[in-house]
């Protein structure tokens, strides 16, 4: 189960945290990743990270802007988005995916078995 938290309303050039905790499973087996989708839009990668934390990859839109990061010891996934602009509102989820190599990244959503129940995020101009 993915549990998420943070997210709201903020304006334009302001930060926002996500948090993502796992539980029923071990947290460094699993690749994560946050996701991004519309209403009726395509779900869209922000930002994946091995299992054991080491590598990161990010969406072309948030590159320089956005920080994922784990902490392994408490079974959470983070994102940093800093530099919020109006085009970063959407609903944001978490997503954990069985990592049988610990330094491998998986940036498509196919194949990622868990999700988070999913968080707004609104960039107001």
């Amino acid at each position: 189960q993915l549990v998420q938290s943070g997210g709201g309303t903020v304006q334009t050039g302001n930060s926002v945290t996500l948090s993502c905790v796992a539980s029923g499973r071990t947290f460094t087996n699993y690749a994560m990743a946050w996701f991004r989708q519309a209403p009726g839009k395509e779900r869209q990668i922000v930002a994946a990270i091995t299992g054991d934390g080491t590598r990161t990859r990010y969406g072309d839109h948030v590159k320089g802007r956005f920080t994922v990061s784990r902490d392994n010891a408490k079974n959470t996934l983070y994102l940093q988005m800093n530099k919020l602009e109006p085009e970063d509102t959407d609903v944001y989820y978490c997503a954990a995916i069985r990592s049988f190599n610990p330094g491998t990244l998986y940036m498509t959503d196919n194949g990622y078995d868990s999700w988070g129940q999913g968080t707004q995020v609104t960039v107001s101009a």
